[in-house]
């Protein structure tokens, strides 16, 4: 990565509100990295990644376009958890260059840039990142915000929550904690604190 420029990753876990805290580095022109949008990206038509999971689910994974039938490559991956970890196994060094490359353009021009990463540390990115920052939530309240937010069963948030690693865990390794127990407004709050601290150039909370 470019010496002049930082890079902050930015995860959290499903349900803590991370999209509240990306929001701001959008609206203040900061670039983000979208491990999400890459993953789309890496899928599109004539993608090498496409290519390789059509080549070992077979080409029902695929539309008439040459795109990616999402529904098809579903019923196979998700009921059988040894084909869901072929396909993250597969993905990954595509996924991983991406956004290697992604960041690497942004900080070309940019002091500033964030990579918004959901599996961060699951997947260790935080290698390529100079701090990270988690948005944190007690898990009682994650538990009660997912079930909330997608209406599914306290059995079916639980599996969800438990298929990441662990919101305390990942707050204890962070270099900065995004406390998202109050308002949108109390969150946003801090990332606004935390940027006015480097553009006068003060030491980074952690």
């Amino acid at each position: 990565m470019s010496k002049n420029s930082f890079i902050l990753g930015v995860t959290g876990s499903i349900a803590t509100g991370k999209s509240t805290v990306v929001e701001v580095f959008l609206e203040q022109g900061i670039p983000v990295v979208d491990g999400d949008i890459v993953a789309r990206q890496i899928m599109e038509p004539g993608q090498p990644a496409l290519a390789q999971v059509a080549k070992t689910f077979g080409q029902t994974v695929l539309q008439s376009d040459g795109g990616l039938n999402r529904q098809a490559l579903g019923e196979i991956v998700f009921s059988r958890p040894e084909k869901r970890q072929q396909l993250d196994q597969q993905l990954d060094p595509y996924l991983r260059q991406e956004i290697i490359r992604q960041l690497q353009e942004a900080a070309k021009t940019a002091p500033l840039v964030v990579a918004d990463i959901p599996l961060l540390y699951e997947k260790g990115y935080e290698q390529y990142v100079d701090q990270v920052a988690v948005v944190y939530i007690p898990r009682e309240i994650q538990l009660h915000r997912l079930m909330e937010r997608d209406g599914i069963s306290e059995k079916a948030a639980t599996q969800r929550i438990d298929s990441q690693l662990a919101i305390d865990t990942k707050a204890e390794r962070a270099d900065w904690v995004i406390d998202n127990q109050g308002t949108r407004e109390e969150t946003r709050q801090q990332v606004t604190a935390w940027l006015l601290q480097r553009k006068k150039g003060l030491p980074l909370r952690k």
